[in-house]
């Protein structure tokens, strides 16, 4: 069939491919280097604990046949073996179908990962990437032209991105629709980057045109992916501007690289490069295809459902595989910045003139001195579970408890997980919790101060707790 392929697509498919194992090697890079204290056998969410809770219908992957530690460890470390595999590009030198397993693999390592991820895993860009790698094993390799079904699916993919955001956000906060919500969100976004002060700083009419270009890039251009090129490729061009100015103001995992991808996928770079010699695609493949491009629209239905909807959901995957969802981030907006600060002290009884000792986080704001660091695509987890933690202790209830008690034992691989352990030689004596309001500093304040922050104390989050003592939940905010 000559319409099931587009030979000029070659060029971003291969662009697509070699990113895309980029931030799947990201992914399991991040679990492979975080696992044991979040969600390892003696973690704050332990696997076992969740696995006896769900069952295979709702959850399926490798570890309802299997768990412990060393497993989990072989699953992170193999797919980050099988990304840099696909980066290196082993898939063009093999078999379509050996190709379309080596795609495979990573997937249904990545998959089973998410399952047992818990409250750690629940981001939209989990669904995501096993969204986008699902549909990349069915991309060909170097030898067949890609299916344009899939490229395609891709697009539709990126739409509901895109869009969903633009919507959620125009139904949501009113700040968006004032135009007023960048006055607020670089200061108060989940981890703001080196840049976000200066961001932050910018004039406020600047901020209204940043709101509004949002609106057209999220809720217009979009549609315009569906259109004849070269209209199709300056729609996906425009997405990756937005997005790398996203890139620019906050760390938000690999969510915007991830859309760059997908845009990256849209745009026709025939006049950049000759395609190579390319076979047709064989029956089986064809089948295979169109096979899952069925699957997918019928499943389709409920996420576009929910896009229309005066009730939208963000990032909510409607079956156990994740392989349609939807999307949507920031449809409301925070306009004061708390923090949960973490402290500890060696000193056996808690009183007035104790001295507390703060830990240091490595991305979530803590010493007002301190620039925030890059590290998206990276993805700190605990550190943006800390910034869900000062909206509403409710977020942090099922593990903040499981995280102090770590920190009264000095437990290794807990402390990895931070910037700063004041306590080297002996655990502490007591762990406490304060909540405290962060606001940039003026330019000013920096000049006379050199801090990036100013912090003043709004309330505790959890009481002095010694070693021994189950700590209580946190404080329910007053």
């Amino acid at each position: 069939m000559e319409w099931f392929t587009a030979d000029g697509y070659w060029l971003s498919r291969l662009i697509f491919q070699r990113a895309l194992a980029v931030i799947y090697l990201t992914a399991f890079l991040t679990a492979a280097l975080q696992f044991r204290a979040l969600i390892g056998e003696r973690g704050m969410l332990p696997v076992p604990a969740l696995l006896r809770r769900t069952d295979w219908r709702t959850a399926p992957g490798l570890f309802r046949l299997h768990y412990s530690d060393r497993f989990f460890a072989l699953v992170a470390w193999t797919g980050c073996a099988l990304s840099v595999a696909l980066i290196a590009g082993l898939d063009s030198h093999l078999p379509l179908w050996a190709s379309m397993l080596l795609w495979a693999l990573p997937w249904a390592l990545y998959l089973s990962i998410v399952q047992v991820g818990d409250t750690w895993y629940g981001f939209g860009w989990e669904s995501l990437l096993l969204e986008t790698g699902f549909l990349a094993v069915f991309l060909g390799n170097a030898d067949t032209a890609p299916p344009v079904l899939v490229l395609w699916l891709l697009r539709w993919v990126l739409f509901r991105v895109e869009f969903g955001a633009g919507l959620i956000k125009i139904r949501g906060d009113a700040c968006w629709r004032k135009l007023t919500c960048l006055y607020f969100h670089h200061e108060t976004q989940p981890m703001p980057g080196p840049l976000s002060w200066f961001f932050h700083h910018l004039p406020r009419p600047l901020h209204r045109a940043e709101a509004a270009a949002n609106h057209v890039t999220q809720l217009l251009v979009p549609v315009l992916l569906f259109t004849p090129q070269p209209v199709a490729s300056a729609a996906a061009g425009l997405m990756v501007l937005t997005q790398l100015w996203l890139v620019l103001s906050g760390n938000f995992a690999w969510l915007n690289w991830l859309t760059i991808v997908l845009a990256l996928s849209a745009v026709d770079w025939s006049l950049a490069a000759e395609p190579p010699a390319q076979s047709g695609a064989p029956l089986w493949y064809e089948v295979v295809v169109i096979a899952v491009t069925a699957l997918v629209l019928l499943l389709s239905y409920r996420p576009a459902r929910n896009l229309v909807s005066r009730r939208q959901v963000m990032n909510r995957s409607f079956d156990p595989l994740h392989l349609v969802n939807t999307y949507g981030a920031f449809g409301s907006i925070s306009r004061v910045r708390l923090e949960v600060v973490v402290e500890g002290t060696d000193e056996q009884t808690v009183h007035p003139g104790t001295i507390w000792r703060e830990y240091g986080f490595r991305g979530k704001p803590g010493d007002p001195g301190r620039l925030p660091r890059q590290f998206a695509p990276y993805h700190l987890r605990l550190d943006w579970m800390m910034w869900f933690a000062a909206l509403s202790p409710a977020y942090a209830r099922p593990w903040f408890g499981p995280f102090v008690e770590r920190l009264l034992e000095n437990d290794r691989d807990t402390l990895r997980l931070l910037r700063h352990n004041p306590f080297p030689d002996a655990p502490p004596a007591h762990v406490r919790a304060r909540v405290f309001r962060y606001r940039y500093t003026t330019w000013r304040e920096l000049r006379a101060t050199g801090q990036w922050w100013h912090r003043t104390y709004v309330r505790d989050f959890m009481r002095p707790v010694p070693p021994g003592t189950s700590p209580v939940s946190p404080t329910r905010r007053s």
